[in-house]
């Protein structure tokens, strides 16, 4: 069975994807699946698997069939009201956390699954992973337009025990904050619209994951102009913005920055692969 699912699953490794549908399937990890390979499948289990193989063979994500994708060590619930977590985000997660300070107010824009806020909120709260520095914040915020997406988010901080540390609000990037941050994380749409196009050869992107999630307008950079326009009246002095960008956008964007910000230090941060990632600007004290 998991020879027939690798010949038919569209994901970038397909015997995995075959292992981690089955496993699915059975209620079993993958370490278990590979230590039993001479199981015979009742039934019941050969049908839903072949009907979660055969969607997957469609272009339906592997994470949106079995609900979940682990983000920063952490298992996260995902649908199709949410974009699935990608590892890229991860630097973004780790950037945020060596700014961040107890007294710090820091909102996520644009929450989707709630996995930047919810990680920030495990890692500042407790032991994973370990900074050596004292914990908590002042306030955390989560934002996003979407009410079905923050559904998502919501379920995520309660399950990984944090839904009291984060404040969700529904509303249109900053426009929702109650008070000006010290610290503000985003991953906006930036897809432009003629990877748009070339991302319909794709469908497991174009038909599944949310529009709203991805695109980013003509040119990628639709909602970092509106977040531009908004950011002034919602960072602190000696504020800092973090943002994940497209990999070849950071120029661009930084220029967005500078120009919003003309005294604030805006650098451009490689990710693991070498790709300009992350824009980040930081304001004066005063």
């Amino acid at each position: 069975m998991l020879a027939w699912g690798a010949e038919r699953v569209r994901y970038v490794a397909p015997r995995l994807g075959a292992e981690v549908l089955l496993g699915h399937v059975l209620g079993v990890s993958r370490a278990h699946l590979l230590a039993q390979p001479e199981r015979i499948l009742t039934p019941a289990e050969q049908v839903a698997y072949e009907r979660l193989v055969e969607r997957c063979a469609q272009g339906e994500p592997l994470f949106y069939l079995t609900g979940h994708r682990e983000f920063y060590g952490l298992d996260f619930l995902v649908d199709r009201r949410v974009l699935i977590p990608r590892p890229e985000t991860e630097l973004l997660v780790e950037q945020a956390l060596s700014v961040i300070s107890p007294s710090s107010v820091v909102v996520d824009v644009g929450t989707g699954s709630g996995c930047i806020a919810v990680t920030l909120a495990v890692c500042l709260s407790g032991p994973h992973p370990p900074p050596p520095r004292e914990r908590g914040v002042k306030a955390l915020y989560a934002t996003d337009l979407s009410p079905a997406a923050l559904e998502v988010a919501r379920a995520n901080a309660a399950r990984h025990g944090v839904a009291g540390q984060i404040t969700f609000l529904q509303g249109d990037l900053l426009a929702p904050l109650p008070e000006p941050a010290d610290v503000i994380v985003a991953n906006l749409p930036y897809v432009a619209r003629d990877e748009w196009d070339r991302l319909a050869a794709e469908p497991n992107v174009t038909e599944f994951e949310p529009a709203i999630a991805l695109d980013g307008g003509r040119d990628g950079l639709d909602l970092f102009r509106r977040f531009f326009a908004q950011a002034p009246a919602y960072l602190m002095p000696g504020g800092t913005i973090l943002l994940e960008v497209g990999a070849d956008q950071a120029g661009a964007v930084a220029q967005l920055a500078q120009q919003a910000f003309p005294q604030a230090q805006v650098a451009i941060r490689r990710d693991y692969a070498g790709l300009d990632r992350i824009v980040s600007v930081v304001t004066h004290a005063d």
